[in-house]
Formats: structure tokens, C-alpha cells, sequence
């Protein structure tokens, strides 16, 4: 088969799956708040219940990728175990127990006894393309469930069994049980990274496509959606920056480390830790302690790489944190705007004026006082999963994006 034959067949399985969501969606749409929520806890249900299959095609994919050369840190985030699926199952019944936002607003009195009510519509389909990572597909699945959306699903090579049997095992059976259409949910089957483009190319009957990624193919896959009309939700960049002040605590300096290399996969990690120069070389000792108790190598200046180079997507040096010096919290701020994507940066301080200081420069999508930057992601904030982190600096929703910020906003003019 040629190229082009193969591109186009991926695009026709792809059309296929966006024609069978969007004929399936008003299932979903009408269905009532109870049945929504009776999905998400059947789905819950069956990550136990069927976690010998989920668990079985799980080690195909970490066998493969292990042959691939994929590194640890990857394969950690592809890596299911009975113990992540339990945490997924309680974040499903905890997504499945919060209350759905109200239908519509008023929104105030017009002339003529008329009055303006502010409705929330779904937006219909919904697609997705997300990383090796096989927990995501569950957590994007629950959320366009939650916010009454179809979606076509697209994951990367690495974690389609992982995919697949999910769906199959999980997402599908639950979603026919509590009597929704279960095409609303669909996976593309194919591995082809054609996929992805054609999935960005489909604006009839995929208007929005949630952009789970890092690096330069999610900044082209967006650019293809703009050529063809589609909106993207877009997480192309991550890496997280730490500014530890004059006024730090050299204790909770250590430990605020620490606990931002807990796991180096993720975009949310320490990328870069930035030392206020009095204190440099007071402070080396327990950053050069800090990192190597956590397995992670120092890129000291001079260095040989932008400053915000996102080490988590280099497999050969992922667990390397850059370290570099700056003039105070206004200096930080600048270097953390100007020199990283604008995922997140905390500063540590025991001085307000520095905090303060710190606060009112940093521009960036998350900002932490004396905390980590991994704790920019739904869960831990909201409380619910998240279909990803966006950083764009333009209105709508910023930030980790759940199940409320995928909605349309339709205004209706009603007699009084």
C-alpha cells in the first residue's frame, strides 16, 4: 500500500469513529444527571473486576516498550499497576459524587418583560490525542462522560492495548449499563500516526481537539487544526521552576525538592531550579544532596542548553535538573517567563515582601508559595481528573481543564 493509500484509509477509520460518536452523542446529552453518574461508578466497578485483562495487555505494551529502548521514566508513566488502578477507580467515584453544574443562569432583567438566562450546551464531540500514558485514557473518557460530550480518542502507539482493553473492558460495558449509547467513547484502533492529523482535520463532526502532549508535533498538530477550522485545548510544553530566595528555609528548600522529583515523566516535575545569588553557594551543598538523593543530575552554569530545556522529553537525560543563579524574585520571575513554557514556578520564602514581589510579576498558568509545582494538575487541585494542563494566554479555560470548562455558553432571551 502507498503512502498516500495509508493516509487516506487512517482517515477514513478516523471519520468512521468521529461519524459513530457524533450519532451516538445525544444519548449522552439527554441522558439524566443520575445515569451520567451511575456510568462513571460501573466504570469504577470494572477497573476492578476486569483489572486481570487491563493488567494482562498493559505488560504487552511495557514489553514492547522496554524492546523499543524506551526509557524508565516513560515507561513509568505507561506502567499500570493494581494499585493505580485502584486510585483510578476512587477518582471515578469521586469525579461520579460532585454535582453537575447548573444547566443555565439568569443573568438579569431586559427591557419589555423580557430576561437574559445563560445556558451551558455541550459541545458535541470532542476528540483527544494524548501521550504513552494509559490512565489518561480513562481520566478523558470520565470527563467528556461528566460533561455530557462524545469523544474520539487517539493515544500513541505505546499504550494502545492498554487502550483498547479499557475501552473494551471498562469504558464500553459501563457507559451500556447505565443505558448510554456506549459509541459516545471511541478509540482509534490504528497506531498510524496519521491518526492524529486526521483527527485535527475533521471540523463537521470534531469542532474541539484536547492536545495532550509536549514539544513541537503538539505545536504542529495545532496548527493543522487551525488550517482546517478546529479549536485545540493545547498542552505542548511543560517543566516546572523553583526559586529558592534569600529568605528560603534551607530545610523545606531540601524538602520542597524532593517531593518535585517524585516522579520524572511528568510536565509538572522540577525543570528548573533557580538560586538567588547571595546565597549560591550556602545553598550548593544541599542542592547538590537534594538532587542526588532523588537520582537526578545537576546542570550547573556554565550550561550548554537553553535554561528552560524540558529534560522530561529527553529519554537519554531525563533525570537532570538545570540549576542556575538570579539577582532576586523579580529576576526569577523574568528568567521563569521568559525562558520556560509557563506551566508553573514556586518560589520558597519565608519573606513576603519577596513572595509578594514574586506573585505579582510571574505571568505563568500556576504559581505556589513554599509548595511544589506537581501540584498543578486536576486532582490534586479540583479534586476531579483533568483532560489536561493549558497554558494559553488567551480567555476561556486555563489551567488543568475538567469536565466544567467543556461546555459552550448559549444565551437565551425568555419572556419574564
Amino acid at each position: 500500500m502507498t503512502g498516500a493509500a495509508s493516509a487516506e484509509r487512517v482517515q477514513d477509520v478516523v471519520a468512521r469513529c468521529a461519524e459513530a460518536a457524533k450519532s451516538a452523542a445525544p444519548s449522552l446529552a439527554n441522558a439524566a444527571a443520575a445515569d451520567v453518574d451511575a456510568a462513571l461508578v460501573g466504570m469504577a466497578e470494572r477497573l476492578v473486576s476486569a483489572r486481570a485483562e487491563v493488567l494482562e495487555a498493559n505488560e504487552a505494551d511495557l514489553a514492547a516498550a522496554h524492546e523499543s529502548g524506551m526509557s524508565e521514566g516513560l515507561r513509568d508513566r505507561l506502567r499500570l499497576t493494581e494499585e493505580r488502578l485502584d486510585a483510578m477507580a476512587e477518582q471515578l467515584r469521586l469525579l461520579a459524587a460532585v454535582p453537575h453544574p447548573e444547566p443555565e443562569r439568569h443573568v438579569r432583567d431586559l427591557d419589555g418583560g423580557l430576561r437574559l438566562v445563560e445556558r451551558r450546551r455541550p459541545v458535541g464531540v470532542i476528540g483527544a490525542n494524548y501521550e504513552a500514558r494509559a490512565n489518561v485514557t480513562v481520566d478523558v473518557a470520565s470527563q467528556l462522560v461528566k460533561s455530557r460530550n462524545a469523544g474520539v480518542l487517539r493515544t500513541g502507539s505505546a499504550a494502545l492495548r492498554s487502550a483498547l482493553s479499557l475501552l473494551h473492558n471498562v469504558i464500553a460495558p459501563a457507559l451500556a449499563d447505565a443505558g448510554i449509547d456506549e459509541r459516545v467513547i471511541q478509540l482509534v484502533p490504528t497506531a498510524d500516526r496519521a491518526a492524529a492529523a486526521a483527527l485535527v482535520s475533521q471540523p463537521d463532526t470534531v469542532p474541539l481537539v484536547i492536545l495532550r502532549g509536549s514539544g513541537e508535533s503538539t505545536r504542529l498538530l495545532a496548527m493543522t487544526a487551525a488550517g482546517h477550522g478546529v479549536r485545540t485545548l493545547a498542552h505542548a510544553d511543560g517543566g516546572g521552576v523553583l526559586y529558592l530566595d534569600a529568605g528560603a528555609d534551607p530545610a523545606l528548600a531540601a524538602k520542597l525538592i524532593t517531593a518535585s522529583l517524585d516522579r520524572l515523566g511528568v510536565c509538572n516535575r522540577l525543570n528548573l531550579l533557580l538560586v538567588h545569588s547571595s546565597v549560591a553557594e550556602s545553598l550548593r551543598p544541599l542542592v547538590s544532596e537534594a538532587l542526588a538523593d532523588a537520582g537526578v543530575t545537576a546542570s550547573w552554569p556554565p550550561h550548554d542548553h537553553p535554561l528552560g530545556y524540558e529534560w522530561a522529553l529527553d529519554s537519554a537525560r531525563e533525570a537532570t535538573v538545570t540549576v542556575s543563579t538570579v539577582d532576586g524574585p523579580a529576576d526569577a520571575a523574568r528568567v521563569a517567563n521568559e525562558e520556560t513554557s509557563g506551566l508553573a514556578a514556586a518560589i520558597v520564602s519565608e519573606d513576603q515582601a519577596a513572595v509578594d514581589e514574586f506573585l505579582s510579576l510571574y505571568n505563568g498558568t500556576g504559581v505556589f508559595v513554599n509548595a511544589p509545582t506537581r501540584l498543578l494538575d486536576g486532582f490534586k487541585l479540583f479534586g476531579v481528573p483533568e483532560t489536561g494542563i493549558n497554558i494559553d494566554k488567551v480567555p476561556g479555560p486555563r489551567g488543568p481543564v475538567t469536565y466544567t470548562d467543556l461546555c459552550l455558553r448559549q444565551f437565551a432571551v425568555l419572556p419574564a
